[in-house]
């Protein structure tokens, strides 16, 4: 399955699979190049909750949200702007889409 998608990053690859689900990522690193891999999870009672890849960068706010996430008790592991989106719906739901915009 990510064979088909190597072209999207030389850097780092990762798959996640969860009952009928399967999550593949390749990744060309730009920010938190250490801290970014992915596939990115929060778990909940030792079981995986959210369960992201993103491909893309944040351009906007992500520095701010991660500070006030990190503030609202979330415990931010990287500086990686897909940490931020992998936290938001939790605190904010659904309306935490409108919070990201795809272009600067």
């Amino acid at each position: 399955m990510t064979a088909t998608i190597a072209n999207h990053g030389p850097d780092d690859e990762g798959t996640w699979i969860g009952g009928p689900a399967a999550l593949g990522h390749h990744r060309l690193a730009i920010i938190d190049i250490q801290g970014g891999r992915q596939p990115r999870m929060l778990q909940e009672d030792g079981r995986p909750d959210l369960v992201l890849v993103y491909t893309g960068e944040t351009y906007n706010n992500y520095r701010e949200l991660r500070q006030q996430l990190a503030g609202l008790v979330h415990r931010m592991n990287t500086s990686s702007d897909t940490e931020v989106v992998l936290h938001r719906p939790r605190e904010w739901g659904s309306s935490a889409g409108t919070l990201f915009s795809r272009n600067p």
